[in-house]
């Protein structure tokens, strides 16, 4: 692995691509209701701790630099390269932003963008019919939104793995489960046997990859 220059400190870099990602996701997202705003603060949070270790304070390198530097000699701990923990510990060798783990971040984060944007035009249509949201990514699970959220975090975690952000991850997933449990409770009360059909052949978060539910939007309030 060759000398990087220190790639840390670089706080302009910290607050343009947190921006940048968390507006992304708002203009996908639009939070609205409290527990939107709840949601959206958490996933937020996150992309800020992220890039903080990224390009502003490598607190995970620091951390670990005793172990890391007797582990991988001859390395510089503070170039940016050496930040891609998984690149480093798997042992790969070139240019880790053309490393197949860092190509399968981009995608997974990528396609959370996609299900993300997906999901918010299907609820968007059917709260302004007062249907409960039952086709595109909802008829695979009831909350792709979630899923969307969980799955940028964790292709970025492929990315650029971090102390902070491995203990936020399962925090902010028990989080969401909470947050669409409630969420369900309340659909249900509105929609009452058209929910409880719609829930019983669509699974919450992980796909059977089977579309037809077979259940028809009723009057009322949709679902996230």
């Amino acid at each position: 692995m060759n000398h990087d220059i220190p790639a840390y400190g670089l706080w302009s870099l910290v607050v343009i691509n947190s921006a940048i990602f968390i507006m992304f996701a708002f203009s996908f997202f639009k939070p609205k209701t409290t527990r939107d705003w709840r949601t959206f603060g958490t996933f937020s949070a996150f992309i800020v701790a992220l890039f903080v270790e990224m390009y502003g304070f490598p607190l995970t390198i620091y951390l670990l630099s005793g172990w890391l530097t007797r582990r991988f000699p001859g390395v510089d701990p503070l170039g940016h390269d050496f930040g891609h923990l998984w690149y480093t510990l798997l042992g790969f060798e070139g240019d880790p932003h053309f490393n197949r783990i860092h190509i399968a971040s981009n995608v997974v984060i990528f396609g959370g963008f996609i299900l993300l944007s997906g999901a918010w035009r299907i609820l968007f249509e059917a709260q302004r019919e007062g249907k409960l949201a039952t086709t595109g990514p909802y008829s695979y699970v009831r909350h792709p939104q979630y899923v969307a959220f969980i799955a940028i975090m964790f292709g970025f975690l492929l990315q650029w793995p971090t102390l902070v952000t491995l203990v936020m991850f399962p925090i902010l997933v028990t989080v969401y489960v909470r947050l669409a449990r409630r969420e369900e409770r309340e659909t249900r009360a509105q929609f009452g046997d058209t929910w409880d059909r719609y829930a019983a052949q669509t699974p919450a978060f992980l796909p059977r990859w089977r579309r037809d539910s077979g259940v028809s939007g009723q009057k009322g309030k949709a679902h996230a």
